[in-house]
């Protein structure tokens, strides 16, 4: 207890800390050497304690007796209370207990008396608090962050690998197209050249004729008037008379026939063909097309001189197409995984959802089409993306709630009929019973339904047209066109221009929900 008086006594009133160099003003008040000669050079001339002014030529000379007092106390063990364990400030050597947040920097409580008097200061432990738990928000934030940028990597690899397939299907199907364009243009270059060198000969063959008809009239008249000089110069009046009786002159010469030849004529037909073969490779862009597909080129007949091509699809597909049919997806019945486009012709599985289920929508990965067929037969194609997607049709009372672990109810009932297209395998579904196929290495698919006679058959038609299956089954109310397909995969309703639905099923499909 002495000792702490006593030190605070031996206190410099400017630094707080015990003198160092001590020297006594003319008041009598003393002060470490280097406090007063700094507080002289910032302020007035006046003592710190009393306020009493002193000279500037002033000699401050060192107080010996108290320099002796201070040196002797702090030899003396344990004359200043234990600061305790931590970081010292470098300035003042006392222990960094506060924070001041104008510097930003840790001080001391001398700190706060002489550099940082009139800064914005806090205990060091309440700083520490509120800096950890602004510490904590961030890396909440962090984390946060970090798990979206994750995702969004996971979704730009999965776009960026669904372009490369995009692009390599497109690239094949451009191909295909170009290829198959390029020989319907090679023959209907061959027919082109042979219908212009078969008209160039008519026209050629009529020119000779007039020329031969020509001449044979100049060598008449010039026979004839070889015979008139003659009978001129005849000097025997019996023999002209006689002679001149006998010429018979060459009749009239007649018009000139020229051959026909119609550039625009030659070249006419050909541009309309080469229109035609150019609306038809891009009638459904780059994407794979329907009945109306390029392969079909060929198909196109050239009006004028140029003669039909045969067309490249077989004599059953062609009969098919009598009963075509363009359908369209039903957007309330759509999966909200599913994704439709073009017009509702188009559909695609989406990883990402695109929000709750709606009412009448399936919890299952399926779409059915707006129309449905009561009677007669009906024809559909399919382009499919890849493997894993089923096509059937079922009776509307088809369940749309998902029950047990698929993701598909086609034909695992009484009431719907399906083929599912695998990688290796097909698989015709009706009833919970499935029966193996061979795999299907096309991916345009066929679908005909013969309400009539009760038969559902599923057709291959690539790389030619081929039955998968047949159904037999009496069906007795109306069937509805119906679709599942696996995560990133995509089908596309092929449509045909002249394709119609039969009398009276438009008004029947457009009362459908």
């Amino acid at each position: 207890m002495a000792a702490q008086q006593l030190e605070e006594k031996l206190t410099c009133s400017i630094c707080l800390e015990l003198y160092k160099e001590p020297v006594t003003l003319l008041c009598g008040h003393n002060f470490c050497g280097a406090c007063i000669r700094d507080w002289g050079g910032r302020c007035e001339k006046v003592c710190p304690e009393c306020r009493e002014p002193f000279p500037d030529g002033a000699e401050l000379r060192r107080n010996v007796a108290l320099s002796g007092v201070v040196e002797e106390l702090r030899g003396t063990p344990g004359p200043c209370p234990d600061p305790g364990p931590g970081a010292r400030c470098p300035r003042h050597g006392r222990p960094l207990e506060l924070f001041c947040r104008t510097e930003g920097l840790c001080v001391c409580c001398v700190c706060t008396v002489r550099e940082c008097r009139l800064h914005e200061r806090v205990l060091l432990d309440a700083e520490r608090r509120a800096r950890e738990a602004q510490l904590r928000a961030t890396l909440e934030v962090t984390q946060q962050q970090a798990a979206q940028a994750k995702r969004q990597l996971q979704e730009l690899q999965q776009r960026s690998s669904q372009i490369q397939n995009s692009a390599c299907t497109l690239t094949s199907v451009v191909s295909g197209k170009i290829s198959r364009l390029l020989q319907a243009l090679e023959l209907q270059r061959a027919r082109a050249l042979r219908d212009i060198s078969v008209a160039k000969t008519q026209a050629l063959e009529q020119a000779e004729e007039e020329k031969q008809r020509l001449q044979r009239h100049l060598e008449a008249v010039s026979l004839c008037d070889h015979r008139i000089r003659h009978l001129l110069q005849h000097l025997d009046d019996q023999t002209f008379f006689q002679e001149s009786q006998q010429l018979v002159p060459p009749g009239p010469l007649g018009p000139l026939t020229l051959p026909q030849w119609d550039e625009d004529q030659q070249l006419g037909g050909l541009k309309e063909t080469l229109s035609q073969l150019c609306a038809l490779l891009l009638e459904e862009g780059a994407h794979p097309g329907g009945p109306a597909e390029a392969a079909d080129l060929g198909s196109v007949e050239a009006p004028g001189p140029l003669a039909p091509v045969l067309s490249p699809v077989c004599p059953l597909r062609r009969r098919l197409w009598q009963n075509y049919r363009n359908l369209t997806f039903d957007p309330v019945s759509a999966n909200r995984h599913l994704c439709l486009s073009q017009q509702d012709q188009r559909v695609k599985h989406l990883l990402k959802p695109r929000g709750p289920d709606r009412p009448g929508s399936f919890e299952l990965w399926q779409v059915q089409c707006v129309q449905s067929f009561q009677a007669g037969q009906h024809y559909w194609e399919v382009r499919a993306s890849s493997h894993s997607v089923t096509l059937g049709v079922a009776y509307s009372e088809l369940t749309r709630r998902r029950q047990g672990p698929h993701t598909d109810n086609i034909g695992r009932g009484p009431s719907s009929w399906g083929l599912c297209v695998q990688e290796d395998c097909t698989q015709a579904w009706h009833d919970g019973k499935a029966l193996r196929l061979p795999a299907v290495s096309g991916r345009l698919l066929g679908v005909d339904l013969d309400m009539a006679s009760g038969c559902l058959t599923f057709y291959s038609l690539e790389p030619k047209t081929q039955p998968l299956h047949t159904f037999h089954a009496v069906f007795t109310r109306p069937l509805y066109p119906i679709f599942w397909l696996l995560e990133g995969r995509t089908l596309t309703l092929c449509h045909q221009p002249e394709a119609t639905l039969p009398p009276g099923l438009r008004e029947a499909s457009s009362g459908l929900s």
